[in-house]
C-alpha cells in the first residue's frame, strides 16, 4: 500500500466512512494472523489475540501519529500484545497460510522429504527464544525490512541484524542435529 492510499484510508477510517475499518482489516488480516499465529501455539488463543489486535487498532487510530507506517504501527501491537502470552500447544508453521503446497500421498519420494524439512524447520522455528521467533516471523516469513523491525521494537538496525543472524546460527545448529531414530534407521537400512 503506497503511503497515500495509506494516510487516506487512515483519514477515512478516523472520519467513520462505513467500510473503511473492514478495509483497513482486510489490507492488514494476513500480516496479524500470521505473525500471531506463530507467536502464539494455541489456535483458538492466537485468533482472540488477532482480534485484540484489530481492537487496539480502532482505538488507536484516533492517535497514530503517523511517524511510522501503518504496517510497522501494526507490528508493533502485535509484538506487545504476544510478548505477554505463555507459550502453549504447537501449530504447524504454514497456519493461515491460504497458498499451501498440496501434497499427495505416494506422491514422488521429493514431496515426503519436502513436508519432513518444513516439519523440522517448524519445529526447529517453535525452539527459539520468543525474541528471535517474533524477527523470524516478521522478516524471513512475512518480508518485513529490517528498518520496519527495527521501528516497530525500538531496536537499533544492527541489534535486529545481530539478533536475525543469531537466529539463523540457531535454526541451521538445530536443523543439522541428528533426528531422533535417525541412526536406528541408518542400522537397520544397511
Amino acid at each position: 500500500m503506497s503511503d497515500t492510499a495509506e494516510r487516506d484510508l487512515i483519514a477515512r477510517c478516523r472520519q467513520g466512512e462505513d467500510g473503511a475499518f473492514r478495509e483497513l482489516v482486510d489490507q492488514y488480516k494476513g500480516l496479524v494472523f500470521a505473525l500471531v499465529a506463530r507467536t502464539i501455539r494455541d489456535p483458538s488463543r492466537a485468533e482472540d489475540l488477532a482480534q485484540e489486535v484489530f481492537l487496539k487498532i480502532h482505538r488507536g487510530l484516533p492517535y497514530f501519529r503517523g511517524d511510522a507506517r501503518l504496517s510497522t504501527w501494526i507490528y508493533r501491537i502485535v509484538v506487545n500484545l504476544c510478548a505477554s502470552e505463555r507459550p502453549s500447544r504447537d501449530v504447524p508453521l504454514d497456519a493461515g497460510d491460504e497458498e499451501r503446497p498440496a501434497w499427495e500421498p505416494g506422491g514422488p519420494d521429493r514431496a515426503y522429504g519436502d513436508v519432513e524439512l518444513r516439519d523440522r524447520l517448524d519445529k526447529a522455528i517453535r525452539r527459539l527464544p520468543a525474541h528471535y521467533r517474533v524477527l523470524v516471523a516478521g522478516h524471513y516469513l512475512r518480508g518485513m525490512k529490517y528498518e520496519d523491525l527495527a521501528e516497530a521494537l525500538h531496536l537499533p538496525m544492527g541489534t535486529v541484524k545481530t539478533h536475525l543472524h543469531r537466529a539463523k546460527r540457531l535454526l541451521r545448529e538445530m536443523l543439522e542435529e541428528p533426528r531422533p531414530g535417525s541412526e536406528q534407521r541408518t542400522a537397520n537400512s544397511e
